[in-house]
């Protein structure tokens, strides 16, 4: 079954104290859908400027996503410049150019509307709610978020969650929305505002789901060196997406083991800049890696 990805496509500019590397393909979007295409189709809904690579496009299309969702708008393309401190866990934002994502209104093409899987990335979350008044009866629908929309758009987040299988988001995050510095706590007010699945995302510590049948803890890879970690959440939520929509059965499954794909998925990422890893990766080489946590998980 095919995932349906709506996000933001960008060019990132990413420093860090070794290596400096200027518009790289970036964007929510773009790093989900890239992980979720290692497992079957994707369909992708974004925006970008008249000034956006053409070798960017061929990425995507060697990946087997489908564009029909991307518009080309007159303008630039949404760029974002940050910088790295040695340690990875902490960075600044120097610049952020929206372009034509300011004007962004998500549209589906009509064969999109029926995608069984619906993975919103981070955008805004009245976007995303225009996502969803356009779907068809999704079989799975997941949503990531990031403080900023807990600080300006608390109440769009509130009604969006409300209409959520699965609500992604980070453990600060959690803690911003429901007050708890607990995370069973959070993770209990976080299901009575509607979603079944909760994932919070705890960067190289790996992932905690909670769901019907309880808690899940998802180990992160052990990576002995981290290039940049831009893009690991999305990346880590696609191949998750991605996994699912390739597996036969109930959603409840195969959860556990697609978030231990998608934080398979989510190591590559960290080893490059941008997309440049994660793009030469192979499936066999994330399934390695799977086997490889499985082993070291056991006990």
């Amino acid at each position: 079954m095919s995932v349906l990805i709506v996000g933001s496509t960008a060019l990132d500019s990413i420093k860090t104290p070794k290596a400096e590397n200027p518009r790289l393909l970036g964007g929510s979007a773009s790093h989900a859908a890239v992980a979720a295409s290692f497992f079957g189709p994707v369909r992708l809904v974004g925006v970008v400027g008249k000034d956006f690579p053409q070798r960017y496009i061929r990425l995507y299309k060697r990946h087997g996503i489908d564009l029909r969702g991307l518009q080309v708008l007159p303008g630039k393309t949404f760029h974002w410049s940050g910088e790295y401190e040695a340690n990875m866990n902490h960075r600044r934002t120097l610049k952020t150019e929206l372009g034509v994502f300011e004007t962004f209104s998500p549209t589906l093409p009509p064969a999109y509307q029926a995608s069984p899987f619906v993975l919103l990335a981070n955008i805004a979350p009245t976007l995303q709610y225009h996502v969803l008044e356009q779907m068809q009866r999704p079989k799975f629908v997941a949503a990531d978020t990031m403080d900023l929309w807990l600080n300006v758009a608390l109440p769009d987040l509130l009604k969006l969650v409300e209409r959520l299988d699965a609500f992604v988001l980070n453990d600060s995050e959690a803690e911003q929305l429901t007050g708890e510095d607990n995370l069973l706590a959070a993770l209990k007010k976080i299901h009575r505002l509607g979603p079944k699945y909760v994932v919070i995302k705890k960067g190289s510590h790996g992932s905690v789901l909670s769901g019907p049948k309880g808690l899940f803890i998802c180990p992160a890879y052990p990576l002995h060196k981290v290039v940049d970690p831009t893009g690991a959440g999305d990346s880590f939520v696609g191949g998750m997406m991605g996994y699912l929509a390739a597996s036969k059965g109930p959603v409840e499954a195969h959860i556990r083991r697609a978030m231990v794909y998608g934080s398979a998925v989510a190591s590559y990422c960290c080893e490059g800049f941008g997309l440049q890893r994660t793009t030469r990766t192979t499936r066999a080489q994330i399934d390695g890696r799977v086997r490889e946590l499985e082993r070291l998980a056991r006990f």
